[in-house]
């Protein structure tokens, strides 16, 4: 399990992204989401805090979808 944060900036097109911890994209002051067997429950976990959330590209790859 690892442990999961969601960036409470929004990207420009509206998604506020994922970050396993340690990843290098990492935002300053995210939201911690807990510890996941995976992206797609920290993705759901986001979705509380923002609808529009999706998986960082370069951590969460099988999550990123824009």
């Amino acid at each position: 399990m690892e442990e999961y944060y969601v960036n409470t900036n929004a990207q420009a097109n509206g998604d506020h992204e994922v970050h396993k911890r340690g990843c290098r994209w990492m935002p300053t002051y995210p939201i911690a989401l807990g510890y996941h067997s995976g992206c797609f429950s920290a993705v759901q976990a986001a979705k509380r805090y923002y609808t529009q959330s999706n998986g960082c590209a370069f951590c969460s790859p099988l999550c990123h979808t824009s």
